[in-house]
């Protein structure tokens, strides 16, 4: 973006939003460490369907999907590898072929941006107006996508609970029942809580957040790091469902993704100076099993109860 644009029709940024996208979104997405920690990111995309075919192997499953079954131990028999089993049989038992599956993953939603910059009124440098705007639309377009994260938590969520109101007791008996829900699943990895400030500010004053329970809750600076087994994420209002309150899950259980289709400058013929112009597809996946690692907490007041 450092070249001057003047002898080019038409300049393309896609590989710069897409860097820039990239890095607001793990700075400022909420919902960040539901899909992995990243945004699944690709520039100058012609396929208007598919995202993506990921490898089953990409996202892990955090959920026991069977009873455990005891494993075949090594044989001695004499006719087995040996003897009468030569040539038609081994002392490991039966061979399991290992087949990674490819999962073709479809875009949801899209995005676009229409901007224009008049060199008699931007008061500034083409190329720095471009920057600056660029940057400013991969913030906004980052808030739409951690939107569109919390909508896809609630409606993939595997259970749902339901919170009376925000007295102490009740909280306790919440996070119980879902702390005892996680070990009885046998999952596997971090457990996170997105809360409402309300339900969080509850928590930092909750009686059990004291030193004599060895809490590491600090009322000086309004920090809660864990509760019940759970790392709590204090989460604006805006980010929830209405009347829900909270979201748990293990952590990286999703995906969220992006194509850019375009991202580009082109001079206009309306006025004079350059419209910056862009357009992309997204979406988010989670594996039908980690489903059930999925919890969304309702209130019961504000759901009518």
């Amino acid at each position: 973006m450092a070249q001057e644009n003047n002898n080019q029709a038409v300049r393309y940024y896609s590989k710069q939003l897409k860097g820039l996208m990239q890095a607001v979104y793990q700075k400022q997405a909420y919902f960040r460490e539901f899909f992995g920690g990243t945004l699944e990111a690709l520039d100058g995309v012609t396929n208007n369907q598919t995202a993506f075919s990921l490898k089953t192997s990409d996202i892990p499953m955090v959920i026991k999907t069977g009873d455990l079954k005891v494993a075949p131990a090594y044989s001695t028999d004499k006719n087995v590898a040996f003897g009468t089993g030569t040539g038609n049989s081994n002392r490991f038992g039966p061979r399991t072929e290992i087949i990674y599956e490819d999962t073709d993953v479809n875009y949801t939603w899209g995005w676009a941006f229409h901007e224009g910059i008049d060199q008699h009124t931007v008061n500034n440098n083409l190329n720095q107006a471009v920057a600056d705007r660029l940057d400013l639309q991969a913030q906004a377009k980052v808030q739409m996508f951690d939107d569109a994260g919390g909508l896809f938590i609630s409606k993939n969520a595997g259970t749902v609970e339901t919170l009376a109101d925000l007295a102490a007791d009740n909280i306790t008996a919440l996070f119980n029942r879902l702390a005892v829900a996680y070990v009885n699943m046998e999952a596997v990895g971090t457990k996170l809580a997105w809360v409402t400030p309300e339900l969080y500010n509850a928590l930092v004053d909750h009686p059990l957040t004291t030193s004599n329970k060895s809490s590491a809750a600090n009322i000086d600076t309004n920090g809660l790091l864990t509760f019940k087994g759970f790392t709590i994420r204090e989460t604006p209002d805006a980010k929830f469902q209405a009347g829900e309150v909270a979201y748990t899950s293990i952590a990286g259980v999703g995906r969220q993704f992006t194509g850019i289709n375009t991202a580009r400058t082109i001079p206009s013929e309306d006025f004079d100076g350059q419209a910056l112009q862009g357009a992309g597809k997204a979406g988010e996946f989670i594996l039908p099993a980690n489903k059930k690692a999925v919890a969304k907490v309702t209130l019961g007041a504000a759901a009518g109860e």
